[in-house]
């Protein structure tokens, strides 16, 4: 798991849903210094806040957890025919 990562995808999530670090803290029952944190890949959040933050970036778990929308894009792909077949 890279923190960084999955720190910068808390961040651009939140930014596309309009939150500021306030607000999702809010959200989440945390501080915002707790928001900060994630995002900068200090500290990750726990498995509570990460289903409740997928939920709510509407992204899948596995996407979250590399902190890549790519993830899942990628595996939904896997197993269909390619356009030569």
């Amino acid at each position: 798991m890279d923190r960084i990562k999955i720190g910068r995808f808390i961040a651009e999530q939140r930014k596309r849903k309009g939150l500021t670090q306030a607000q999702l803290a809010e959200t989440l029952d945390v501080s915002n210094k707790t928001i900060s944190r994630w995002e900068r890949g200090i500290n990750l959040p726990d498995y509570d806040q990460v289903l409740t933050l997928s939920n709510l970036f509407e992204v899948d778990v596995r996407d979250f957890m590399k902190g890549d929308l790519a993830a899942s894009h990628s595996d939904s792909k896997a197993g269909q025919p390619s356009e030569t077949e």
